[in-house]
């Protein structure tokens, strides 16, 4: 394992990666092996860990609702190393243009491949999605990195918060009035039966909507700045002092906010932008702490094989059934197992998974969108 470590590319901060596939982890199957396992056990313990992996239906936070905001944190993380060290090396900027438009567009056209696109059901088609979010934010943000200083974007996150929860708290909805915060009553879910053609996810609007990629937005440039954190010439430790002290104070103004503007995943709410954000520099200070700076690296490989190639898999078990393959191996005796079969099952897809993303770092294949 430490000599295939080793080989994970140069120039890269490995927490980063290790993160970014723990994150991809519970999305390639991980919540789905962790559910059936507590279900299995079916202790009070267990029940309270299993709804911890289920998204809060309205206002709330889980883990589960971490995940998708934790990724676009990575996604801000990672800019910094990406676009700023080209800046200031002298890059040309047009083509740093020209490269994040083709990425935003291959985003985009990932995202309307994963919601169904050559169905050519454009009627029930969903527009709106997690890849195509990714994609907005993504472009956005890079625009703010390359037109402005660390200070102005640290401003631009939280100016956005602030500009996010006055509209959602003013600006009325007909029939419903300002700062209503239901289910059908919200001003994101307004926008979105007014402008967004196709499906919604929630029949009111969507969870990837218009309004809501604003504040994402921010979640995104809070990762630009813990990015740009570790890539200053502070010691180790500082810049891990930095990410937990930054974390905590994320946390507490969101448990301040959530009193006036209630954490909410589908509205992205501002509130729900903090609190996440405070978990993910957490979690981002753990695994810098563990892998960069204690150098315990081995446990790290099988998250940093799924963090090299997570849009792919991402994408991929969307259109093929893993359990094809996984049941050509396990069909003879997997219908013995009694009540342990589906933890046993899902434990198996996940391994293909894996080692088809094993396969591709071996081979040393990296697919960027």
């Amino acid at each position: 394992m430490t000599t295939q470590i080793e080989n994970v590319p140069q120039g890269r901060v490995l927490s980063i990666d290790a993160l970014r596939g723990f994150d991809m982890f519970w999305i390639t199957g991980g919540v789905i092996f962790f559910r059936a396992l507590f279900k299995y056990i079916d202790t009070p313990f267990f029940d309270a860990l299993y709804t911890q992996l289920r998204h809060t239906k309205w206002h709330g936070f889980t883990f589960y609702d971490l995940i998708f905001p934790l990724f676009l944190f990575i996604v801000g993380t990672s800019m910094p190393f990406a676009i700023s060290k080209r800046i200031e090396r002298g890059d040309s900027r047009k083509k740093l243009y020209i490269h994040i438009i083709k990425r935003t567009l291959t985003l985009l056209f990932l995202g309307f491949i994963y919601n169904g696109f050559l169905d050519f059901d454009f009627s029930n088609f969903r527009y709106a999605g997690v890849l195509q979010r990714i994609a907005l934010c993504y472009f956005f943000t890079a625009i703010i990195i390359m037109n402005t200083s660390i200070r102005t974007q640290a401003i631009t996150a939280g100016s956005i918060l602030i500009f996010y929860w006055l509209i959602m708290a003013l600006v009325p909805v007909p029939g419903f009035g300002a700062g209503i915060l239901t289910l059908e009553g919200n001003l994101c879910g307004y926008i979105d039966r007014l402008l967004l053609p196709g499906r919604l996810c929630y029949g009111f609007g969507d969870n990837e909507g218009i309004l809501g990629t604003i504040p994402s937005i921010s979640t995104t440039l809070i990762g630009v700045l813990s990015g740009h954190l570790l890539r200053t010439s502070l010691s180790k430790f500082r810049k891990a002092l930095g990410l937990l002290i930054s974390g905590a104070a994320c946390i507490i103004l969101a448990l301040i906010w959530h009193l006036v503007f209630p954490m909410n995943k589908i509205l992205w709410t501002s509130s729900y932008v903090l609190y996440a954000a405070g978990w993910s520099l957490l979690l981002l200070c753990l695994f810098y702490w563990i892998i960069d700076i204690k150098g315990y690296k081995t446990w790290a490989f099988p998250f940093v094989v799924i963090g090299l190639n997570p849009i792919t898999i991402y994408v991929l078990q969307s259109v093929f059934d893993f359990r094809i393959i996984a049941d050509i191996f396990i069909h003879g005796f997997i219908n013995y197992m009694g009540d342990f079969k589906p933890v046993f099952y899902t434990l198996c897809i996940l391994m293909v998974k894996w080692l088809f993303l094993y396969f591709l770092f071996k081979k040393k294949i990296f697919l960027k969108a």
